[in-house]
């Protein structure tokens, strides 16, 4: 794999992981809501007025963007185990209120990030 495949995975990745922190910061804010057929628009509307779930939903396109460049030079057994770098991202989730980053949690993360440098030097 080439420097720039590896970026353009990692920056994909790292602005899908972005996208997950961005809404659920926003989601919380929002509180519950019935998802009823009579509560779509109005519901709808609130989500998408917000700028949060907007560069959320910016981050996730751009990231699309570059997993499809990617996968046009990468194998896919190789690039989609590298997507669970998200994973070790996310976990700065705990700068959220209400999030929980526990010992055992981080261990899984540190599993993850030895199954991604073994995929990505194999």
């Amino acid at each position: 794999m080439t420097p720039a495949s590896l970026a353009l995975i990692l920056v994909g990745v790292l602005l899908g992981a972005t996208a997950q922190l961005l809404l659920k910061a926003k989601a919380s804010t929002l509180g519950r809501f019935d998802l009823a057929v009579h509560n779509l628009l109005p519901v709808g509307l609130k989500i998408a007025s917000q700028p949060h779930i907007l560069a959320g939903i910016a981050c996730y396109a751009v990231s699309l963007v570059l997993w499809i460049v990617a996968l046009s030079r990468v194998e896919v057994s190789v690039a989609y185990p590298m997507a669970s770098v998200g994973y070790v991202v996310t976990a700065a989730a705990w700068l959220l209120p209400g999030e929980n980053v526990n010992a055992m949690r981080l261990a899984g993360i540190a599993i993850i990030i030895v199954g991604v440098f073994v995929v990505a030097k194999s």
